[in-house]
């Protein structure tokens, strides 16, 4: 989206077009609704996460190796993990997912990376108690659960009954649909809907999740699905690529708003999970981290990844579980319908070695966490997590990543410099806040500019300083002047310009 000659007659309408309101949120740069031009050596770039340690390996006997499908929040000064707790085997020629029976299981945390799995005392497994269970794939009420798919979530809905403080989301055995549980601790379970939800709607052999939007007040759904889906008198069957369909509830049983997501510019890809909720530090921004599946030809290249064995006992029960590959993928929205997904991936297998690089590797936890960075003294990051070890060893695992706080995507300038230009916004508060980076030599400044595209008086390039550093909360003063509330509430654009810098967000605050 850089500049070029025609659009100067589109930047001049725009000018006059109806400004953005952006209040005193936080704005990140995960897509283009706010900008209006970038100019010079300046563009949208993805960033990636940073491998850390294994924050939790799923061995116990009632665990095994098919366990995944985490579910990972902070709930006061304690973190939570959910997941589905499936042994996996393969013999002679097939694969076998009925080991033992299919559990939802909880971990937690004082720090959100050292895990524990408490002992439940809730459900039996070989005659003993001693267990971190907390939800079983038998019936319930009339319901027929399957515990290995689930995604649950502490329901952000103030008028969320005391009983229903936790809510999960499973997939229903028969007849096809969701499953709504509630929960008082988050730990024992009953049901909140009396019968399954979005009959016929989705293949829902994923994870499958709904929570609170804070911002628009109702609950959202997203679930697998397949555009070409068959319905027959009793079930949804799948029929081509694997995608991701949505809805909106007010109760979390009657559903409204269904739609396939869609996406901004991007070719056909095969999602299997989404990922998605409302970020914790812009609500009104969705983001998800969906799993791509691609399936690649067994050749060579294929076959000098790790774990050949292991490939090669997996294609016996079917080409696709030893051909495919799995990577997570960063994507955005701000209706929770139509996304800015970026088709590089966010988070690649990495190097290549024992557990990776195979079907169902790499896929995201659903959620992340602020946890006190590995590096003392500076701000908190951002930790996410990502499956390792799927359908090999004793059990998978999940290791942790972090990110910088809103490090999402960035405008990223190269030493040569470029410059970002917002479209009309109408703002609150009195100054302005950024979370940038620069190297030692790069820098940033900000200028204040009215809806006709002239500097504000003493909010000029001119009059604020050369800024340089990294900061997740940079309060810019111009030659000492940093009041904008006289501004507030008016259309204004902002322009940054940059140089050997990244820009991730901003806020008036």
């Amino acid at each position: 989206m850089k500049s070029v000659p025609w659009l100067l007659l589109l930047s001049v309408l725009s000018m006059a077009a109806s400004p953005i309101d952006v209040g005193s949120r936080r704005e990140l740069f995960v897509d283009d609704h706010l900008i209006q031009e970038l100019e010079g050596e300046i563009d949208l770039r993805l960033n990636h996460p940073t491998p850390r340690e294994i924050a939790i390996v799923h061995d116990a006997p009632w665990e095994g190796t098919g366990s995944g499908y985490h579910s990972i929040f902070k709930d006061g000064d304690r973190y939570r993990m959910y997941y589905k707790s499936m042994q996996l085997e393969f013999q002679d020629g097939k694969l076998d997912t009925e080991i033992h029976p299919r559990f939802t299981c909880y971990a937690e945390s004082d720090n959100g990376i050292i895990w524990r799995k408490p002992s439940l005392g809730l459900h039996e497994f070989n005659g003993s108690k001693e267990n971190n269970i907390t939800i079983t794939s038998d019936p319930l009420e009339g319901l027929n659960i399957d515990a290995a798919h689930s995604a649950i979530f502490k329901d952000a809905n103030q008028n969320a009954p005391t009983n229903a403080q936790y809510k999960a989301i499973l997939r229903s055995r028969t007849p096809n649909g969701l499953i709504v549980l509630k929960s008082a601790d988050g730990l024992s379970w009953s049901p909140f809907v009396p019968k399954p939800i979005l009959r016929l709607k989705g293949a829902f052999d994923s994870q499958n999740l709904a929570f609170w939007d804070p911002v628009n007040g109702y609950y959202r759904a997203y679930w697998r699905t397949s555009p070409e889906g068959i319905i027959t008198d009793t079930e949804w069957k799948p029929k081509g690529k694997r995608s991701v369909r949505t809805g909106t509830s007010n109760d979390l049983e009657n559903w409204e708003n269904l739609a396939d997501l869609t996406y901004e510019g991007s070719p056909p890809q095969e999602m299997y999970t989404n990922g998605v909720f409302s970020y914790h530090r812009a609500p009104h921004i969705l983001i998800g981290f969906p799993l791509r599946y691609i399936e690649r030809e067994n050749e060579a290249p294929l076959k000098a990844l790790p774990d050949p064995g292991n490939r090669e006992i997996r294609s016996a029960a079917h080409p696709r579980y030893g051909q495919a590959l799995s990577e997570s993928l960063f994507m955005a929205s701000r209706n929770g319908a139509h996304f800015k997904r970026w088709d590089e991936a966010f988070n690649r297998p990495g190097p290549e070695r024992p557990g990776t690089w195979h079907y169902g590797a790499h896929s995201a936890a659903w959620g992340l966490v602020e946890t006190v960075s590995h590096l003392p003294g500076a701000p908190n990051e951002l930790s996410l997590y990502a499956l390792e070890n799927y359908w090999h060893g004793k059990g998978s695992a999940l290791r942790r990543y972090t990110l910088r706080l809103d490090g999402f995507v960035s405008a990223s300038a190269n030493w040569k410099g470029g410059s970002l230009l917002t479209k009309p916004i109408v703002f609150k508060g009195d100054s302005l806040e950024l979370n940038f980076s620069t190297s030692a030599a790069g820098s940033i400044r900000v200028e204040i500019r009215d809806d006709e595209g002239k500097a504000l008086p003493g909010f000029s390039l001119e009059d604020c300083p050369v800024y340089f550093g990294d900061s997740v909360a940079k309060t810019i003063v111009w030659k000492n002047k940093r009041d904008l509330s006289v501004h507030a509430g008016k259309p204004v654009h902002v322009f940054f310009e940059l140089k050997d810098a990244d820009l991730y967000a901003f806020k008036f605050r």
